[in-house]
């Protein structure tokens, strides 16, 4: 087995983008009439007529546009409406029924909705004036025939006229959304109007205090609140689900020992948190766990010590618990948080969480072993995801998430808050035989996203995972019990080996995903990338065919580039198949809907060609001059706006070795695009895992190591034994005399 490699010393380049001056562009699939622009444009006067009849409780209007398929930024409305700034003007996002098309909620002034009406009318003259049979892409594309218009008489600009007309190719319809949930109460997150929502409901007669706000967009309201903003608000909410959550804590549970067990003392290990429910001090492993109780007194009973002691008791002491889950990876301490009860308030969780999380920043691996038994919905993530992920974007941490069960005689079920966080490593189970159990719940979440991340043993009929709970070692299954053993794995990876988490993350889906290029559909949403090998060495160790090695920076400019990889030739060619996992930690906003994370960083690798450019493997043309990607089929095959990003090529028989060319190089670049604010992509850290296979089965990493030297690289090989003392070392306390 060889060593993974981690580069570093060589730094990536940043590079602003030189813009191409493409200029606007029409659907191609569409032919624009007069009788277009009349039905758009008496729907926004009837838009308009509705808001001057409202009693009004802010300044400003809501509307939605239906779009004719999922959009991509540079096709979205940039002449009606706001014009260039209509996409700042952006609060909420969503699919219709079938998944094919955007509709976007834009707030705009009652001015922008007059603006528009007047430019559909002005439009509307032009085609009746000088296009009878309407105007396709080839009449829009062609400036020559345009330009003999006199566009100044009509009080328009060409380019104007030509952006209005790309809006209108682009929508079906105008509307304002009303909320058509049936939900009594909970936690309602309502459409962001730039100005204070406490006094916007205390205008409608909902007073509140400021501990039901999460943020100013996002408030629990009782029955009576939620109905009297329903009756005279609904277009003010964006999403609503119920605030009482009922966790499912275990699909089984048969105890069977409870002898007396001895277990070291801890030392320098490292911490993992864990938020869950509470712990019982009387188990063998107490000196491991520094216990903090968040719950009163008076509401405690004796079962709900069980699932949260069994949870860390896999922390701690997992391989000897179930020695055939023996990891590598030895044992951690544990700083456990009792937050949760069988059923409680989502609200209540979310604000402990973030507490808990702020006051404990030295830790870095968090594993949260409880989740939702409502289904996540479509078109926008949870609030409790919404809130991990934020804190995994400001902070330096990662939290391990399990898959949420059902029971077995239910249907299908998809999976449940808070597993539906982007940025999390969410986990479901397997059986020991590596098959879905029939606990097992399903992603993807916003339709799109994989989640599930990854899979691990989490006990069956077959197989169960052994636990220890108050009353001693316990049979269990769940995807409770798979979570625990990846959030050991991060944690080694993490606060042993010393890489960033990026990495860590990178590296435990890379190793579940192998050499599979493209799983169906199907199998992602119940294993995600795939089952994740048992023992750390299948992780940090790779066969001697292959030179796997790491490398990190962070994107600060639209392209982050390094031409510097020098894999070694043979004969003149690169007798080589590759394959790489990149994930970074976007800034999410969970207003935004199905369009949830902001920044999409887009990976190329391969080969510098003669004109000094990237011979992509998988032909990916996003962002190349001159070359254009439907946004649904850029979400589809390359998935744009995921961050996790997995490429790879098919071992196949008979392959050949590729062209060496005459740089005699190897690229990566990462180039950066932003939903919002383009502020958002500045400073994100991304961590990359390139494997290089070799078909020839030759082993060439000394010679790869020498060439990385001789390129200006600093070349480390993962050595377990070295990087322990390391890490021992650092953690050591020195006591001064």
């Amino acid at each position: 087995m060889n060593n993974i490699l981690e580069l570093k010393g060589n730094r990536f380049i940043q590079a602003s983008r030189v813009s191409s001056g493409g200029g606007v562009t029409m659907n191609s699939k569409k032919n624009i009439r007069c009788c277009d622009l009349v039905k758009l444009r008496e729907k926004l006067l009837k838009i308009e007529k509705f808001w001057e009849n409202e009693q009004r409780i802010f300044e400003g209007v809501l509307i939605s546009v239906y779009y004719n398929k999922i959009v991509a930024k540079s096709n979205r409305i940039a002449g009606l409406l706001k014009g260039k700034l209509s996409n700042q003007a952006i609060v909420g996002a969503k699919y219709n029924k079938n998944k094919t098309k955007h509709i976007i909620t834009y707030f705009v002034s009652d001015e922008d909705i007059k603006e528009s009406i007047n430019l559909l009318m002005v439009v509307e003259k032009i085609l009746k004036d000088n296009f009878d049979d309407g105007i396709y892409k080839n009449i829009f594309d062609d400036n020559t025939n345009l330009s003999k218009i006199k566009f100044k008489k009509y009080g328009i600009s060409m380019s104007m006229f030509k952006q209005v007309v790309a809006d209108i190719s682009y929508i079906d319809d105008f509307d304002v959304e009303m909320e058509q949930q049936n939900i009594k109460s909970g936690i309602i997150t309502l459409y962001n109007v730039k100005q204070d929502m406490r006094e916007i409901l205390k205008k409608i007669g909902i007073n509140i205090i400021n501990t039901q706000f999460l943020d100013n967009q996002t408030v629990r309201l009782d029955e009576n609140e939620l109905s009297i903003l329903i009756s005279k608000a609904s277009y003010l909410i964006s999403m609503a689900t119920e605030d009482l959550l009922y966790y499912d804590l275990q699909q089984d549970n048969h105890t069977f020992n409870n002898d007396i067990i001895q277990i070291p003392k801890p030392t320098d290990e490292p911490t993992i948190g864990v938020i869950d429910t509470l712990f019982d001090k009387r188990v063998y492993f107490s000196d491991w766990v520094e216990y903090h109780e968040m719950i009163n007194e008076n509401i405690k009973n004796a079962d709900d010590y069980k699932h949260g002691t069994g949870v860390s008791s896999i922390i701690i002491d997992g391989p000897r618990l179930n020695p055939w889950l023996e990891d590598g990876c030895g044992r951690f301490k544990v700083r456990h948080f009792g937050i949760f009860k069988k059923n409680m308030s989502s609200f209540t969780l979310i604000k402990a969480i973030k507490e808990v999380v702020a006051e404990n920043r030295d830790i870095k691996v968090w594993n949260i072993s409880i989740g939702s038994n409502k289904e996540i919905n479509d078109n926008f993530i949870s609030a409790e995801a919404a809130i991990l992920d934020k804190i995994q974007y400001e902070n330096d941490v990662i939290f391990v998430i399990s898959g949420t069960n059902k029971k077995i005689d239910e249907d299908i079920k998809k999976i449940g808050s808070p597993a539906d966080s982007i940025n999390s490593m969410v986990v479901n189970s397997v059986t020991s035989k590596g098959i879905s159990p029939k606990y097992t719940r399903r992603g993807l979440a916003l339709s799109f996203f994989s989640k599930p991340d990854v899979s691990y043993y989490g006990g069956s009929e077959d197989k169960y995972i052994n636990v220890c709970e108050p009353l001693g070692e316990t049979k269990v299954t769940g995807t409770s019990y798979a979570a625990p053993w990846i959030a050991r794995k991060l944690s080694y990876l993490i606060d042993i080996l010393g890489f960033p988490r990026e990495v860590a993350k990178a590296l435990i889906i890379d190793s579940a995903r192998g050499w599979k290029e493209k799983p169906t559909a199907d199998e992602i949403s119940i294993y995600g990338h795939g089952i994740v090998p048992i023992h750390i060495n299948d992780i940090i160790k790779t066969p001697e065919d292959e030179i796997k090695f790491l490398v990190s920076d962070i994107s600060e400019k639209w392209n982050t580039y390094n031409y510097q990889f020098p894999v070694p030739i043979r004969d003149g060619k690169y007798p080589y198949i590759a394959k790489l996992t990149m994930c970074y930690f976007p800034k999410c906003e969970r207003t935004q809907g199905v369009d949830y994370t902001n920044t999409e960083l887009n990976l190329h690798f391969g080969r510098i060609n003669d004109k000094k450019k990237i011979v992509d493997r998988k032909e990916d043309k996003q962002n190349e001059d001159g070359s254009y990607i439907y946004e649904k089929d850029a979400r589809k095959i390359f998935r744009k706006w995921d961050n996790v990003k997995y490429k790879c090529e098919s071992i196949k028989k008979n392959m050949k070795a590729k062209k060496a060319y005459q740089y005699k190089k190897w690229g990566m670049e990462i180039k950066t695009n932003n939903r919002l604010d383009p502020k958002d992509g500045e400073g994100i850290r991304f961590g990359v895992v390139v494997t290089i296979k070799a078909i020839d089965g030759v082993n060439r990493v000394h010679e790869f190591i020498r060439e990385c030297t001789l390129n200006g690289w600093i070349v480390n090989e993962v050595n377990v034994s070295n990087r322990i003392e390391i890490s021992r070392k650092i953690n050591e306390e020195i006591e001064l005399e």
